[in-house]
């Protein structure tokens, strides 16, 4: 940079002195047009300039004028704008080639692998707490007690609902009972009326031919008896169609039956409900009521977390957003040792310019960790693969990695060069072309 600024300086110099010398050379000739006398003293003759007079000055400055531009033109750099710098300002750094390790820094937090939250299913006054924010609890213990005064009388009207319903289907089920069972003995005593009477029609049908009975009391016989068989098809096909009716009805009614059972269950569970336990084992966190608080439906009060087993969540750069997947690797160090772990689940909302991703250890936990705790991720996008690289640095934010600025071999100087980048790590960028290994760059 240094001979850079010395060129300038030397260009500088040798216009100055070009101008120097061209004014004085129009000075003199001006002095000596001036001493030549305009009129004679002899007679009043004008004495007219020559074309060489005339045209004497404007071939003189533009003559000046172009060697001075030759000149510019020959001394001035490529590129038109130069700016100036000392070497100790810049870093210049070498185009290498190496191997390029796809991965990207990322801070992250210990989390719980499993959370249940405890909410206030249908809300009401804090009677009674019987136990502590960040206690152990077991399956089902008890964490809190509520009370719910409009929710406990509409359970009871709705069990007493429920309970008259029950009656109802119950009641029509016997009346489908009863109905069957009189069929069942409308056809008991129609079949008694037929044999009685075909036995009584065949011992005097000998008695009517001998004319020991009257041929109309034998009419009288046999009218009853087709009276009672073609009663006994109507009964028949009136029990077919009361017996199809009925197995229909029946069935509707057990479902109606079991529904209302199971509203009758949701009405119980309901009251259970106010009797907050814990749903899974585990420790509980952010538990914090008070008695006499007043909690509405469906409210948070806390959460069980698992103690024994962590997953790490992280808030990537939205850049990456398209380059992280289901799978990928990470490790960090703490207590002297590394652990893996891989992205198990990814969150693609985007907030404040970033997203979150969820990672589990494939191996073992570190021992001691503790939920919040922070770490530092490397977090691996691709295989390592040769590639030609530049070092990271800020450069990028100010050109977008569409250029650099590249040093000639003599160091003298810096020209702007068109180069598309790719990949980038914390230490290196990958350049996919515009620059050669051994180059240098700003």
């Amino acid at each position: 940079m240094g001979r850079e600024m010395d060129k300038e300086f030397k260009k500088e110099t040798i216009i100055d002195k070009i101008s120097d010398f061209l004014k004085t050379l129009l000075g003199k000739l001006e002095e000596k047009t001036e001493s030549s006398p305009a009129y004679s003293s002899g007679m009043d003759k004008v004495v007219e300039k020559t074309l060489f007079e005339k045209w004497k000055k404007p071939i003189v400055y533009g003559s000046g004028a172009l060697f001075v531009l030759i000149l510019v033109l020959v001394f001035m750099p490529e590129g038109g704008r130069v700016l100036k710098v000392q070497n100790d300002r810049v870093v210049v750094s070498e185009v290498t080639r190496g191997e390029f390790d796809d991965y990207i820094p990322v801070r992250a937090q210990v989390a719980p692998l499993r959370t249940v939250f405890l909410d206030a299913i249908e809300g009401g006054r804090v009677e009674e707490i019987y136990i502590e924010d960040g206690a152990s609890v077991e399956v089902g213990q008890p964490l809190v007690l509520l009370s719910n005064t409009t929710l406990q009388l509409t359970v009871l009207s709705n069990e007493a609902q429920v309970s008259e319903q029950l009656n109802n289907l119950r009641n029509t089920e016997l009346a489908l009972e009863q109905n069957r069972l009189s069929h069942k003995s409308n056809l008991i005593d129609i079949n008694y009326n037929i044999t009685r009477l075909g036995r009584e029609i065949e011992r005097k049908r000998p008695l009517v031919e001998d004319g020991h009975v009257s041929k109309a009391e034998f009419e009288q016989l046999e009218d009853e008896y087709n009276f009672y068989i073609a009663r006994r098809e109507v009964t028949l096909e009136s029990q077919a169609n009361d017996e199809r009716l009925q197995k229909a009805q029946m069935a509707q009614l057990k479902i109606s039956g079991e529904q209302l059972k199971r509203n009758l269950e949701v009405a119980q569970k309901n009251l259970e409900n106010l009797n907050v336990k814990a749903p899974v084992s585990g420790r509980l966190t952010a538990f914090n009521v008070e008695v006499g608080q007043s909690l509405s439906r469906g409210e948070r009060i806390g959460r069980v977390d698992d103690p024994s087993n962590f997953k790490v969540t992280a808030n990537i750069d939205e850049f990456y957003l398209a380059r992280v997947d289901i799978g990928q690797t990470a490790d960090f160090s703490i207590g002297g040792g590394n652990y893996q772990l891989r992205i198990s689940k990814i969150y693609p909302q985007v907030t404040n310019g970033t997203f979150e991703v969820d990672l589990v250890f494939t191996d073992n936990e570190p021992g001691g960790i503790r939920r919040g705790q922070t770490v530092q991720l490397n977090l691996q996008l691709g295989d390592p693969s040769t590639s030609v690289l530049i070092p990271n640095g800020a450069f990028y934010q100010d050109t977008g990695g569409n250029w650099v600025f590249v040093v000639a071999p003599d160091g003298s100087r810096a020209v702007k060069r068109n180069v598309r980048l790719g990949r980038r790590n914390v230490r290196f960028i990958e350049v996919l072309d515009g620059l050669e290994p051994g180059e240098k760059v700003i």
